[in-house]
């Protein structure tokens, strides 16, 4: 069949350079198609969206004024201003790993590089044009959310020998099975789909039905081979991830997520997830990187609001507070004002300004004016009700830094109510973090920098008991710190050289662990030989 027959086909083209667009035109004047509709821009092409069902969508990725491409499709989909029976063709003349495994993420029918031939678009028009057409009827009543009756004709149309959109209804068939929560059925079905041929989508779903029944141990083999795959890996760490949460492996599920968002970082749920599960092992790095990468991906896009901006900020406080590098605390410090500066730029009548109040006061007590910052937190009113939980648990850090400690344990309390009767607004990772964040505020009445400060104190009065039980709560709250784990593992070192001390190897291979994963500068790299050193003349264990 030629593409004849679908030359009538209302098409909608996204494209902002004029040159681009001119061939676009004549390439497809030279197909035969006439009703054409053009958008030099997002906001004209979700104005026309509004009002056109269009069947065909040709879409630049490169868009430059307000969203990208990328950002468009995404809220497309999210506001079903598109459905399921639209072609969705993306162009794009950038080609680098991170924006291919991102578009192909997001699943349109077809990704086409600039430059390409008349003869290459009408392939990959005449294709998905094709397929939209022989399957209408399915899609159309899976965008009404009529699964089973999309499901009826599934299994109609794969009753007929040798449908020529067999594979593509077998995938349709699997999605709908889980949708519908027919865990056994689509476990049988993708083990004979795989039986058929090795497809990816039914090697990803029946990894999904596994999960969903609980048979992880199953689940985490299959992964472990897609890993091996390089067309496999963002998907098999994707998932992996997921299930490590599940599975409270919650180390190895931020490495996962971690490398994912590597390769295809605008992903904003998956950023999300990575800096929930980084806050929970007390990477604050890690946290402060993937909220610096929300607020970058998410501009423009459907993700965008005033918590963005905010949640930087926080994360970044969150992190300068942990370490004791100078100059590094002064960028962190620069780029939150920067962060709040454009928060009141992108939404300028936002009602935030108790939120910004709290993170002025953060970053005043991180400059050490604690007097300003005590200023500034005890002005503010007592909400009545918690509006964000996100403002909410900064506000009780807040307090807690400035030796507010009953009311900060207080907040924290009304968090915690707060998420269980609204279990919408917060998941079982966050819920977990708000609690470990009462349960070491109430342990440790000191800010991360009072405590350091004064193990630090301690340890040069010669008093190691004391000093080491501080550096063993700064240890806690933050095992990522490498200064903080050289002098942990040096104070324990030497009260065990006192006769009769005991020696804590469980707490000593755990600063071990984080001296030989984060990167020390060359004096830390000395201190380190030298403690291993003394440990073995001392017959010291870690094991």
């Amino acid at each position: 069949m030629s593409i004849q027959p679908f030359v009538n086909s209302k098409i909608l083209i996204v494209e902002e350079q004029p040159l681009a667009l001119s061939y676009m035109r004549r390439s497809l004047e030279q197909l035969s198609f006439r009703d054409m509709q053009f958008a030099e821009n997002s906001a004209v092409a979700k104005e026309l969206c509004k009002t056109h069902n269009f069947e065909l969508i040709i879409c630049s990725f490169d868009l430059t004024h307000g969203q990208d491409g990328y950002q468009l499709y995404e809220e497309l989909k999210h506001k079903k201003l598109i459905k399921k029976t639209t072609a969705f063709i993306f162009v794009s003349a950038e080609t680098s790993p991170t924006v291919v495994h991102s578009i192909l993420e997001l699943n349109p029918d077809e990704f086409l590089v600039k430059p390409f031939s008349i003869k290459e678009l009408k392939t990959r028009i005449d294709r998905v044009l094709k397929r939209k057409h022989a399957l209408k009827n399915i899609y159309a009543l899976i965008d009404d959310g009529n699964d089973a009756k999309a499901l009826k004709l599934i299994d109609d149309d794969l009753d007929k020998q040798d449908h020529a959109y067999s594979p593509i209804l077998l995938k349709l068939k699997g999605e709908i099975l889980l949708r519908l929560r027919r865990i056994d059925d689509a476990k049988h079905f993708y083990k004979s789909a795989l039986e058929l041929q090795k497809f990816t989508w039914a090697k990803v779903g029946l990894i999904e039905a596994l999960v969903m029944n609980n048979e992880d141990a199953i689940a985490q083999r299959m992964l472990a081979g897609m890993l091996e795959q390089p067309e496999t890996r963002l998907v098999a760490l994707d998932l992996l991830g997921r299930l490590e949460i599940k599975l409270n492996l919650l180390e190895q599920a931020q490495q996962r997520l971690k490398e994912a968002s590597l390769i295809a970082p605008r992903n904003i749920d998956r950023q999300k997830s990575l800096g929930r599960v980084a806050s929970l092992n007390h990477d604050y790095e890690c946290n402060y990187n993937a909220m610096k990468d929300i607020a970058h991906y998410a501009k423009n896009s459907i993700h965008d609001g005033p918590e963005v901006y905010l949640n930087a900020a926080r994360a970044g406080i969150d992190f300068a507070l942990t370490t004791d590098q100078a100059e590094l605390i002064n960028r962190i410090t620069r780029q939150t004002q920067q962060y709040l500066g454009d928060l009141k730029k992108q939404f300028p009548d936002a009602t935030n300004q108790e939120q910004i109040d709290v993170l002025h006061a953060r970053i005043h007590y991180l400059k050490d004016e604690s007097k300003k910052a005590r200023q500034l937190i005890e002005q503010l009113d007592d909400e009545p009700s918690i509006r964000s939980v996100d403002a909410a648990l900064d506000k009780a850090k807040a307090f807690h830094e400035l030796g507010f400690h009953s009311k900060a344990q207080d907040l924290f309390s009304q968090i915690i109510e707060h998420c269980k009767r609204h279990k919408q607004v917060s998941d079982p990772i966050t819920m977990r973090y708000i609690q470990q964040q009462q349960d070491e505020r109430r342990d440790i009445t000191m800010g991360p920098k009072e405590l350091n400060n004064h193990a630090v104190t301690q340890f040069k009065k010669g008093q190691l008991e004391v000093a080491m039980e501080a550096f063993a709560q700064a240890f806690r709250i933050m095992p990522k710190n490498p200064s903080i784990a050289l002098n942990l593992l040096q104070c324990m070192l030497d009260h065990a050289g006192k006769s009769g001390q005991t020696f804590n190897s469980a707490l000593a291979k755990k600063c071990y662990t984080t001296l030989s994963t984060m990167s020390l500068d060359a004096e830390q790299h000395t201190r380190f030989a030298k403690i291993l050193s003394h440990m073995q003349e001392l017959g010291l264990s870690l094991d």
